[in-house]
């Protein structure tokens, strides 16, 4: 790594502690998409940039702020972002420590991503020593990185927050503008400042491709969402419910980098991909021009695609399709306005996504508010008889950013007692409380609903039939894997 960097764009590591064993074998290890972006995008208006990644490197902070310090950039910025939208949070046990283990070395520190928009007042009060940028940071770093006083010129620096140990106060400046030309300052990732060969995708993507989880890359086409889903909070850096997307001129130059990497899984990392027809089906059909072969999985609705689209996205190498499908009950589904799918037929649609080789992942959510064990076991129910390739059971979360972390608030819910409470697979753990039954009802539920979908003997012939013995044993070794809990 050079020394004197301008800016080092830091990864932090928690995934011990966020997945437990899981870590070892089945978690993917995902491109920090932020950072790469951040670094392009920075280097491209002059400055020298670096990317420590340290969960791909499997660095702990000790070490890893070492090599911070030998470094010496003039700017550390920690990207707090996660494999999932609203993983933010779960990472910032990994940014703590890390940002701690960086005081004793005197350098200027500052966090960046979702967590941080969304409580950075919260955020400097924990770290007093520390900046907080609310907002994308692009322009937050490119100002702050340019100051030379920093006491008396940090009121230059659009997005930032502070604190002033003379006053005893948190200071901040106005938010920065969004990035409204993707194409022109956002150009894409800094692939050749990250460790390629050490990423590698989640283990049920590479079913698709005889099981090779790597080279893996991660890749996004957009950026925020028009809904206002009250458990999601993937618009915290950005402010508002506004969906933007790159050209998909640009894109396909993207993916024609990923291609000359000799990559074929890939992420696309969309908040929703299949959104905006004019969009997704145009990328989609560059790839299939320049013929390329990859295995793709992105996200999508269940209300947003449709059939007309399904042979597009297949031959476009989209092999599987994530569906926010939620709950079985429309009651709480449209208690948490995540739209009214009384006119959608989840069933058909499901049948349509496999019927065009396409294969479904089912995102489920229990514990929303109007919960009962009633409506958690309908969505188990659900599950099963859709019988999706892969299911993704989550306990519902109040992530701060989201409407349910506000309400909670409001109402002095119990909360996690720390950030590593927020994931999903931690020790942790600590769900909300529904109007019917604990968090910790929740969360024995939804470990006991995973068990039961992964052992389920249909599903488990299903998956022989389609991928064959070596999946089946995957699946099977998966589902030993016990989740040690402090709450159950």
């Amino acid at each position: 790594m050079k020394k004197d960097l301008d800016i080092l764009l830091i990864h932090p590591n928690a995934s011990k502690r966020i997945y437990q064993d899981l870590s070892k074998d089945y978690s993917a290890i995902e491109p920090p998409v932020w950072a790469a972006m951040l670094a392009n995008a920075l280097r491209v208006k002059g400055h020298e940039v670096g990317i420590l990644d340290c969960e791909a490197e499997g660095l702990n902070p000790k070490t890893a702020a070492k090599i911070v310090n030998v470094a010496s950039p003039k700017i550390v910025a920690v990207v707090v972002y996660g494999q999932q939208p609203s993983a933010s949070t779960q990472n910032m046990d990994g940014a703590v420590s890390l940002m701690k283990e960086l005081e004793q070395y005197g350098l200027m520190k500052i966090y960046i991503g979702a967590h941080p928009s969304a409580l950075p007042e919260r955020t400097v009060l924990d770290d007093k020593f520390s900046f907080v940028c609310e907002g994308e940071g692009l322009y937050t770093l490119d100002a702050l990185a340019k100051v030379d006083f920093f006491e008396e010129e940090l009121d230059t620096v659009p997005g930032l927050w502070w604190y002033d140990h003379e006053t005893k106060e948190v200071m901040h400046t106005d938010p920065a503008p969004l990035i409204s030309n993707l194409d022109e300052e956002l150009p894409g990732m800094a692939w050749d400042l990250l460790p390629m060969d050490k990423y590698r995708t989640s283990n049920w993507h590479s079913w698709s491709n005889n099981n090779d989880r790597t080279p893996f890359a991660s890749i996004y086409t957009s950026l925020g969402c028009p809904y206002k889903c009250t458990f999601c909070m993937i618009n915290a850096p950005f402010g508002t419910a506004k969906y933007r997307h790159w050209s998909p001129e640009f894109i396909i130059e993207q993916f024609a980098k990923i291609a000359e990497m000799g990559i074929k899984n890939v992420k696309i990392a969309d908040e929703l991909f299949v959104l905006k027809p004019a969009h997704f089906m145009k990328v989609c059909e560059l790839i299939i021009e320049r013929g390329y072969d990859f295995n793709i999985w992105a996200y999508s609705r269940i209300d947003t695609v449709k059939k007309k689209y399904l042979q597009t996205l297949k031959k476009a190498g989209v092999n599987w399709l994530a569906l926010g499908i939620e709950s079985a009950n429309t009651t709480v589904r449209r208690d948490v306005v995540k739209g009214k799918f009384e006119d959608v037929d989840i069933k058909q649609i499901v049948g349509e996504i496999k019927a065009e080789g396409i294969n479904v992942i089912g995102n489920f959510i229990v514990g929303l508010p109007e919960d009962n064990h009633d409506t958690m076991q309908q969505t188990l129910d659900l599950a099963l008889d859709l019988k999706c390739d892969m299911l993704n059971i989550y306990s519902a979360m109040a992530y701060p950013g989201s409407k349910l972390y506000d309400n909670a608030i409001e109402t002095n819910a119990e909360l996690p007692d720390s950030w590593l409470g927020y994931s999903q697979h931690a020790f942790e753990t600590r769900p909300l409380d529904t109007k019917y039954v604990t968090g910790s009802e929740v969360l024995a539920f939804r470990d006991a609903a995973f068990t039961t979908y992964f052992d389920d003997k249909k599903y488990l012939e299903y998956m022989r039939g389609k991928f064959g013995e070596e999946t089946y044993n995957l699946i099977v070794g998966m589902n030993k894997h016990k989740l040690k809990r402090s709450l159950v």
